[in-house]
């Protein structure tokens, strides 16, 4: 699948994360595209089993091939990686972080993916320690 294909599954798997229902406009102006682009992308993946989108432009549905498999996957490395540059290297403007996540998850194999995610969990879970380490010391030294 070519990367603009993976950005509009994302784009149809977030936004059905955050509406009940997702249309053709919503896809066009989160990826900023034209309605025409977002039809003629929704006819190819809906061709190739991805998603379903009602007659006339209604609204658009993932399939299990399209939302459980492809569009996760991509949704989850955009997510990670733009937590890696915000929360791990700190200071990244959050566009700027958007922007690069959207370049990069589709060309990170998936053992460097798998990695830089098992450290973005070590890092939470260490700084969550962390907190709960000094709460408690505050707790029963007050």
């Amino acid at each position: 699948m070519q990367k603009s294909g993976e950005d509009y599954l994302e784009a149809v798997l977030a936004l059905s994360e955050q509406h009940e229902k997702v249309r053709t406009t919503d896809v066009a102006l989160r990826l900023g595209v034209s309605k025409p682009s977002v039809n003629r992308a929704m006819k190819v993946l809906s061709a190739d089993g991805y998603v379903k989108q009602e007659t006339y432009g209604g609204d658009i549905h993932l399939t299990e091939k399209g939302g459980k498999l492809k569009a996760s996957q991509v949704y989850f490395r955009h997510k990670t990686l733009t937590s890696f540059f915000q929360e791990v290297l700190g200071g990244v403007d959050p566009i700027i972080a958007e922007q690069d996540a959207c370049l990069i998850e589709h060309d990170i194999s998936s053992e460097t993916m798998e990695k830089l995610a098992n450290y973005l969990r070590s890092v939470k879970k260490k700084v969550l320690l962390s907190k709960c380490s000094s709460l408690l010391l505050f707790l029963f030294h007050s």
